[in-house]
């Protein structure tokens, strides 16, 4: 993974860890830092307007019920490759086919990608992330992670959440990018294997959800093996539809 020089080793922090602890032992660096205390409303907006101008962009980490906080996380960076080494429809049309056929009862072929909507939040989206994290705060702490945009976050880390399902999250990071593009999705939140993400430009017809619910199925089909028993339809009818969150969890 190419990654930005890193200001992390250089900052004076708020109390903190940095983590450079990785499968393999100790990384060359800091890959990112995190508080001590729990986030407060209003920290991940402070941390942008600090960081950004240095190549740091923040983000909430989730410890979960287990207490694993980022050291704890099995992070990769080795074994992260680029995101823009990768074709986001070559990804999702991958994945389509590996699981499509196994857990959908049409078996249909890969739809391709989903228009973006027309429409949009009246806030830029990183205000409407900021948003988002407000109401996340509550036993999330904050982070730094060096990273060139939002979507890069997880393979900046070399973040292992979808192992089950992807090796290397540079791929997923991929899928972000083209997100990012066409929706004006922000990495909001990680945990141990969650992801959560602001979306300032949601789906806003019936059509346009369910297309997207098929590239969301190929990103994390433990989403759509969670949801109610109508699969993509009604998994696109309430949690994409107009939805300003995305939320991702692999088993």
């Amino acid at each position: 993974m190419a990654t930005l020089p890193n200001p992390l080793p250089l900052l004076a922090l708020p109390p903190g860890t940095l983590v450079d602890t990785t499968i393999d032992g100790p990384w060359r660096e800091p890959l990112l830092w995190y508080a001590d205390e729990y986030a407060k409303p209003g920290d991940w907006a402070r941390l942008r307007t600090a960081g950004r101008p240095l190549g740091l962009l923040p983000l909430l980490v989730d410890g979960g019920h287990r207490d694993q906080w980022p050291e704890d996380w099995d992070l990769d960076p080795a074994g992260t490759s680029y995101p823009g080494d990768h074709e986001v429809e070559d990804v999702l049309a991958e994945f389509w086919g590996e699981c499509a056929s196994e857990e959908l009862e049409d078996g249909a072929e890969w739809p391709g990608l989903a228009p973006a909507p027309s429409g949009g939040s009246p806030e830029t989206p990183d205000e409407l992330a900021a948003e988002i994290a407000d109401q996340l705060t509550e036993n999330m702490r904050t982070a730094l992670v060096p990273a060139r945009r939002s979507a890069d976050i997880p393979a900046a880390i070399g973040w292992s959440g979808p192992l089950n399902h992807e090796n290397d999250v540079a791929r997923l990071c991929a899928v972000l990018r083209s997100w990012e593009d066409r929706f004006d999705i922000r990495v909001v939140a990680l945990g141990f294997d969650t992801m959560t993400v602001s979306v300032g430009r949601p789906p806003t017809t019936r059509a346009e959800a369910r297309a997207l619910a098929a590239e969301h199925f190929a990103f994390c089909p433990d989403n759509i093996d969670a949801a109610p028993p109508n699969g993509l339809a009604e998994y696109a009818e309430k949690y994409l539809l107009g939805q300003e969150t995305w939320s991702f969890w692999w088993d």
